[in-house]
């Protein structure tokens, strides 16, 4: 398995990030005898947050109105403006996400931390 239809009918691959549950997440497929594939938090992945699913079928069934697919650049640097205001997310994860994600935003954080010495 190289790719997952997503319940909105997309494509991804294994490095695509989308919306999962109000967070970024990837898929990654799994040879496993009970799971077909997991979906991977970009920050938290490769441990308890990672989600298995046995086939696309439960993946349908858990897609709720909070996961949205791919987003745009645009929508990203949206996702990550409301993150920072939310206390649920803390600085160093955004910061990491910011890099991973597909916004202008990557590597202008970084900088201006850097140079505030924070």
């Amino acid at each position: 398995m190289e790719t997952l239809e997503l319940p909105d009918g997309e494509v991804v691959t294994t490095e695509d990030v989308f919306l999962y549950e109000e967070y970024p997440y990837r898929f990654r497929p799994l040879e496993h005898e009970t799971y077909e594939f997991k979906l991977v938090p970009l920050y938290w992945g490769g441990g308890d947050m990672d989600v298995p699913f046995p086939g696309r079928e439960e993946l349908v069934e858990q897609w709720g109105e909070e996961s949205r697919g791919t987003l745009t650049e645009e929508e990203w640097e949206q996702w990550l403006q409301s993150a920072r205001n939310d206390e649920r997310f803390g600085a160093e994860e955004l910061d990491a996400l910011a890099r991973e994600l597909p916004t202008g935003e990557s590597g202008l954080v970084e900088s201006i931390r850097d140079a505030l010495g924070l």
